[in-house]
């Protein structure tokens, strides 16, 4: 079991999680995180509901960071329900769209999910489904949005703040252009090949440190232990996981459980779309209890054989996988987001999940649309030259 253990965890693609990680904390350290705050607000915030879309911009941008729902919702996530909660937003209707919104953070790259899933998935790559990633996550992003119009107009949540002038908003961009830029390094470094997902993790790191010393000049060295610590822990944490779900997987495969369920569910002789309906109320049910990390390594194996033979793309599947099990992560009752959010908000957890139908409704219609829309999946990742 040990071994296998270790086993799980010995991969150099692996060295991307605690680099990513490290880069988002640095981020977060030296201040980057207020500066896409202010870049955001400052396009949307003088509109009726302007916070709730300046924290949908603002955690849709620090994904592109952190790779982290959990990261987003405590960090970026919580300034911005106390700023919606100062402004007369209801605490628990923000804490929601926080939440709802922050699931965004494993599906846009750098995403920690999408590189476990190419370790357990041969037909994928990591550069391809980081490629893939873009579509779903504006299009999650767009129907959050899509729900604070309405829950705005209904509960006439109005703005108080005024237009910024031009001259205002040309300062505020111009202070976020270095870190938006880590975004643009990242994907245009592996687009053409300059670097491996994980050597753009390290990159992003040295990018990190620089931008958060030199360019802004708020990171101290004397922060850098705590953010080090912080970092380890989390990548502990991630790490601690994967070699447990490793395990457990290693025991399935020995008492043949993938091998019974694979010719089960070729049995049914299922067309392509009622199994991918099948998938969908597996995934669905089975991300409300357990996290995204394990679901990938366990369910992976077994499912992605079946629906490479069914014809199914591969990169398109991922996705569906992806964006299901991290759904779970804000399904009640159980969903480990939910309670995440709720304590980094303060925020009761019974009124929080009050708050969450909607929410809900619009990520189920986003999903519909990316398992029965394959393009919506694949188009960016094969025009860009993956497969």
């Amino acid at each position: 079991v040990f071994k296998e253990m270790f086993t799980g965890i010995d991969s150099f693609p692996l060295m991307a999680v605690p680099f990513f990680i490290l880069a988002a904390e640095l981020m977060s350290g030296g201040a980057l995180t207020a500066v896409l705050l202010r870049f955001a607000a400052q396009f949307v915030g003088h509109l009726r509901g302007g916070l709730g879309y300046a924290n949908v911009l603002s955690l849709t941008m620090f994904s592109g960071i952190s790779g982290s729902a959990l990261a987003d919702a405590a960090g970026p996530g919580s300034m911005m329900v106390k700023m919606m909660d100062k402004a007369g937003y209801s605490r628990p209707y923000a804490a929601a769209l926080t939440a709802s919104t922050a699931i965004v953070g494993p599906i846009i790259p750098p995403s920690v999910s999408m590189i476990i899933y190419a370790l357990q998935d041969e037909n994928v790559s990591v550069g391809g489904l980081f490629m893939a990633g873009f579509i779903p996550g504006i299009l999650i992003a767009l129907a959050m949005a899509a729900v604070n119009w309405w829950v705005c107009k209904k509960r006439n949540y109005r703005s108080t703040e005024p237009r910024p002038s031009a001259r205002e908003m040309w300062s505020t961009s111009f202070k976020a252009i270095p870190a938006l830029m880590l975004i643009v390094l990242i994907v245009v470094g592996i687009r053409f090949g300059i670097f491996t997902p994980t050597e753009a993790s390290v990159v992003a790191v040295f990018y990190a440190l620089v931008c958060g010393k030199w360019v802004y000049r708020t990171l101290k060295w004397s922060a850098l232990p705590g953010i080090l610590a912080r970092s380890a822990m989390l990548t502990a944490s991630v790490l601690l996981v994967m070699a447990t779900s490793a395990a457990f997987a290693w025991v399935l495969t020995v008492e043949g459980i993938p091998q019974y369920l694979s010719e089960l569910i070729v049995s049914w002789e299922l067309s392509p779309v009622m199994f991918l309906i099948a998938v969908n109320i597996l995934l669905l049910v089975f991300g409300i209890f357990m996290e995204p990390l394990p679901g990938v390594m366990i369910l992976v194996p077994i499912l992605a054989p079946i629906a490479f033979s069914l014809g199914i793309d591969p990169t398109h599947f991922a996705m569906v996988v992806i964006v299901n099990l991290t759904l779970g992560m804000i399904t009640p009752p159980v969903g480990g987001l939910l309670f995440v959010t709720a304590v980094s908000t303060r925020v009761s957890i019974t009124d929080l999940t009050r708050e969450m139908p909607l929410f809900l409704l619009a990520h189920f219609v986003v999903l519909c649309l990316l398992t029965f829309i394959p393009a919506l999946s694949t188009w960016l990742p094969h025009t860009l030259g993956f497969q």
